[in-house]
């Protein structure tokens, strides 16, 4: 091993030893940290304040500034808490999550497994989606999430080990296509976040989503149409604070069956009813709408 490897390794290490230590905290304590992050955020460096500003009122124009302007301070709120409930899955046992993270037709995902067909899992960045990280604990069978490494080697190390400490499989997003077409193992899931910016903006998949002409990412429904596999949507809200329910969706039961574009289509529309549902807990730092036709 060169030097170079040897400090990638100590940074990994170190951070990962640091940050289990922090995550043994009670959970009061994160959350109270959550809240300085918050007022930090929020007051004083004004963490993309405008762009989530700015999200938010063109997503609901029917909205007046001060209801608009409250959906956003409480969207800082649940975002900063998302991360101290991150920070102490690290070391949380199973059985405190399995307290907190209810699953809601489940069954609909079995039913698919067991026809022998492949599921692809779509959601958006709603709630706190990290949850979902537990999901191989629930079920009996192969859980993927597909993600696309980070540059950061340490990050990267560091975001994989927590996100498959129950049992979830990483997947780089290169890797998709060869690993659901080789059939090589038995049925799976995939979980898709298809909800940013794509970087091949193509017409035929471009939708209305809250009130703004949107380009979505084709891939997904692409390769479930050619995987022929199943489709749902799982919709996830807050309960109360710590506390989630996922909700699996049926979106289609064979993909190869659909037509161009309706998966996604239907996909937008299941995330638009979660996003109004929960207004506050979708992901709106992000730049999504950058370089659409609605920019």
């Amino acid at each position: 091993m060169n030097p170079k490897q040897i400090l990638k390794q100590l940074a990994y290490r170190s951070a990962y030893a640091g940050l289990y230590i922090i995550s043994l905290l009670p959970m009061t304590f994160l959350y109270a940290l959550g809240s300085i992050t918050y007022f930090l955020a929020y007051y004083i460096i004004g963490y993309r304040k405008e762009v989530v500003i700015q999200n938010i009122a063109r997503a609901f124009p029917d909205k007046r500034y001060g209801e608009v302007h409250a959906i956003v301070k409480k969207f800082y709120t649940c975002f900063t808490a998302y991360f101290a409930e991150i920070i102490k899955s690290i070391s949380v046992s199973a059985e405190v999550l399995d307290k907190k993270i209810v699953f809601e037709n489940q069954e609909l995902i079995d039913q698919y497994i067991a026809s022998g067909r492949d599921v692809i899992a779509c959601l958006g960045h709603c709630g706190n989606w990290e949850m979902l990280n537990f999901m191989p604990f629930k079920m009996q069978y192969d859980i993927y999430a597909v993600y696309k490494p980070l540059r950061s080697t340490t990050m990267n190390k560091l975001m994989i080990r927590f996100r498959s400490r129950f049992g979830m499989k990483l997947l780089p997003d290169k890797a998709v296509v060869r690993q659901i077409l080789a059939k090589s193992s038995g049925p799976a899931v995939y979980l898709f976040l298809a909800d940013q910016c794509p970087p091949i903006k193509e017409e035929k998949f471009r939708f209305t989503f809250l009130h703004q002409d949107t380009y979505v990412f084709s891939g997904m429904e692409k390769l479930a149409r050619t995987s022929r596999s199943a489709v749902i949507y799982l919709h996830i809200t807050q309960l109360s604070k710590g506390h989630y329910k996922i909700t699996c969706l049926p979106i289609c039961s064979e993909a190869s069956a659909t037509r161009e574009g309706e998966i996604t289509q239907k996909y937008v529309s299941l995330l638009t009813e979660n996003i109004k549902e929960e207004p506050y807990g979708w992901l709106w730092t992000h730049k999504r709408w950058k370089g659409s036709p609605s920019s």
